[in-house]
């Protein structure tokens, strides 16, 4: 296919905010003839705005001072006459399509993949003016419509909405013409956080392949989380006899040993090897299995007591700079609390945790990095009551209860899973994640730092939309302030974001994309905000007295912020605190 053929499906999907009419889009797209089997993923990793998945971390470093340069070079136009044009359109993809109309010619899609791959792996000496020439030619070797795109995912800013739930579920119309196979394929995609990998699979080999899917070494797995229940009883009746381990603050861990090739990736898939040198090292000197995945959390501690430090402070080791000197200073232990293959093993998703743990503890020896979550089986609420205290007592954020005979839920949230934290007085016993949609000024001295308060959302997995649920005004010193005003500033957009739902309208909107961790006293019934409301019913629900705990959440994405059942959940259970 031509790219100028897919081109045309992201003018008509950019035209629609109806998750039903992108899906038939994108399910038509998939079935057109002329499309390739090697093609399809990559049509995938485009439609999102990217040239492959997340967790391979390719980007582009192209800011618009090195676009606009590459405008210069490609067109008879001069320095200030592209400037004015953008100054007109505002967008750098409407100023090439512009600079381009007079281009015939048009490139097939794998073509123009390999060479915006080029563009992102240029690097080394000189390598801005290489990226300024391949991107020079490349535009010149575009339609209008196909530079228009082209641009905008080389800046980031394809923006079609086009989210995960709504591949698969066009992915199912296509290949069947009904959504009766998203079930499958969804369970495919969190065992490897690949969708176009899925998809090819489902194209070139069909449907049994994907049934048979299982977890492979380096892609990562979409962790799974924890439900919420207010009380030790309430936890006991849910699930019975349960496995209770102390629930850390730090950072989630998911370790890949593949040889001597270690990787490791964040809860939102990205590669944190670098950061990590010591977890790495340890993996690979004290791990015997050639391949194995397992899941752990990373917290820094003080080498002179052995106590795990604050997670104010392990966060400081997340840096891509001055790696050696924090680790000197904040050294981290990896608390290992679950593994999901081994080479002798194989797959062990669908393995009972129970199971799973005996695997963990042949597999993992205790040292001074790598060391077991400790576990305890446990059966009445005094039990877990016990366990819960011991584990506030040393500082932990709570526990987490899991179901003996559960496997991994890759993906999911659900009850085998069940988090209890610190309940304190007068406020919820657990934060929020939102995620920033917006800004307001503010007033008197806040309009000083460029922002009064936040619009934050949270995420409808459903229609993969953002639903607005707090302003958040307070929590944020004046330097995260203005800290935060640059760092928003750089995806801010002209009008709201056609995945957010709000009738509330900021002074400024951004791109979902940042994730703040918010606490409030309570939530409340709301006629403003769009959590949980319904058409025909006036309130929704809102969080009162939100305040920021922490600033950026730079461990989560925008799809990992608390979800609206969540909301919904928590609000029911603030009638049933013990």
């Amino acid at each position: 296919m031509k790219f100028r053929e897919l081109a045309k499906y992201f003018e008509r999907l950019e035209a629609t905010t109806k998750r039903l009419e992108m899906t038939e889009i994108l399910a038509e797209l998939f079935k057109n003839p002329q499309i390739n089997k090697d093609e399809v993923d990559k049509i995938i990793y485009l439609c999102q705005g990217q040239l492959l998945p997340v967790f391979k971390d390719v980007v582009f470093g192209i800011s618009e001072k090195i676009l606009h340069k590459a405008i210069i070079d490609s067109s008879s136009y001069t320095s200030e006459k592209i400037t004015d044009l953008f100054q007109k359109l505002g967008d750098y993809g409407e100023v090439a399509q512009e600079l381009c109309k007079g281009h015939k010619q048009s490139q097939g899609i794998n073509d123009v993949h390999q060479k915006l791959m080029d563009i992102a792996l240029a690097s080394g000496a000189g390598a801005v003016t290489k990226k300024v020439s391949l991107l020079s030619r490349l535009i010149k070797d575009l339609s209008s419509v196909e530079a228009k795109y082209a641009i905008r995912i080389i800046l980031g800013r394809l923006r079609l909405g086009v989210g995960d739930p709504t591949v698969l579920d066009s992915l199912s119309l296509a290949k069947q013409g009904d959504k009766a196979l998203r079930r499958k394929l969804e369970r495919a995609y969190n065992l490897c956080s690949d969708l176009g990998l899925v998809a090819k699979i489902l194209f070139s080999k069909g449907i049994r392949y994907i049934d048979e899917f299982k977890v492979i070494v380096g892609c990562p797995i979409r962790v799974a989380l924890a439900a919420r229940l207010p009380n030790p009883q309430e936890i006991i009746d849910k699930i019975g006899p349960c496995a209770v381990e102390a629930k850390y603050d730090g950072f989630r861990c998911q370790v890949h040993k593949d040889g001597q090739q270690v990787r490791i990736f964040s809860r939102n898939l990205e590669d944190t090897t670098h950061m990590f040198p010591e977890i790495k090292d340890a993996v690979a000197e004290k791990i015997k299995q050639k391949k194995v995945v397992f899941e752990g959390e990373a917290l820094a501690y003080d080498t002179s007591t052995g106590k795990c430090l604050p997670f104010q402070v392990t966060v400081q080791r997340k840096r891509k700079y001055d790696i050696e000197q924090m680790q000197r200073r904040f050294p981290l232990k990896l608390f290992v609390f679950d593994i999901l293959y081994t080479d002798s093993d194989g797959d062990l998703a669908q393995v009972t945790y129970k199971k799973r743990r005996q695997i963990m503890s042949q597999v993992i020896s205790d040292g001074q990095v790598l060391q077991k979550s400790p576990f305890k089986i446990v059966k009445t609420a005094e039990e877990l009551t016990k366990i819960f205290e011991d584990a506030l007592a040393e500082g932990r954020e709570g526990i987490i209860a899991k179901r003996l005979e559960a496997g991994y839920q890759a993906g999911g949230r659900n009850f085998n899973w069940i988090k209890l934290k610190r309940t304190y007085e007068d406020r919820l016993s657990d934060t929020i994640d939102c995620v920033i949609v917006g800004y307001y000024f503010g007033k008197g001295q806040r309009a000083s730092f460029g922002i009064g308060s936040l619009l934050g959302c949270v995420y409808d997995k459903n229609n993969n939309q953002f639903k607005t649920v707090a302003k958040i005004g307070s929590g944020l010193s004046e330097d995260q302030l203005i800290k935060l005003k640059k760092i928003l500033d750089k995806i801010k957009l002209k009008e709201k974001p056609k995945n957010v739902d709000s009738e509330l309208e900021p002074d400024i909107w951004v791109t979902p994309k940042f994730v703040v961790e918010v606490q409030a006293d309570e939530i409340t019934r709301s006629p403003v905000h769009t959590c949980g409301k319904i058409k025909d019913k006036k309130a929704g629900f809102a969080l009162r007295f939100p305040r920021a705990v922490n600033f950026i959440r730079t461990d989560k994405d925008a799809q990992d912020a608390t979800s609206v059942a969540e909301v919904i959940n928590m609000f029911k259970l603030q009638g049933r605190k013990s």
